[in-house]
């Protein structure tokens, strides 16, 4: 995607266009595995020369609340990013090492499970995260006792 379709889509969302927002978005549309802040920086960085920690986080706060990145929390880890946004899928997500990857949806439409107990809550969205090992990650596995 040319840096000129993400200035579109920063301007179609009501955002001023600049380098490190078009930069942050370029490295979570070609980033496969869910960065970090951190991980993100150092990309931006690779393309810019120079941009803060702080700065990415202010662009990757923008650009989530215009709903053009979504942050996943998986317990235990560092916040991250990625650039699908629009549907309710699911993460599956590495004891050992980390990675993440993504899940389709259980059923399909949003909020894709239904919870035994609303408690009056309107619910409009499930968020899932599956634990296990990667397939690195159980070939190198250490044997149980």
């Amino acid at each position: 995607m040319a840096d000129e379709a993400f200035s579109d889509r920063l301007r179609a969302h009501g955002l001023r266009v600049t380098a490190p927002r078009v930069a942050v978005l370029r490295v979570l549309a070609e980033a496969g595995d869910h960065p970090s802040a951190e991980l993100i920086a150092q990309r931006v960085r690779r393309r810019l020369g120079s941009v803060s920690i702080q700065a990415v986080y202010q662009v990757l706060d923008a650009l989530q609340s215009a709903d053009l990145v979504r942050r996943i929390e998986p317990a235990g880890g560092p916040a991250r990013y990625e650039a699908r946004v629009g549907d309710n899928h699911h993460h599956v997500v590495c004891r050992r090492c980390g990675r993440a990857e993504d899940v389709d949806c259980a059923v399909g439409r949003r909020p894709c499970l239904t919870a035994a107990e609303t408690h009056g809550f309107a619910l409009d969205e499930a968020e899932v995260t599956y634990w296990g090992l990667c397939p690195e990650c159980q070939g190198s596995a250490q044997p149980t006792a």
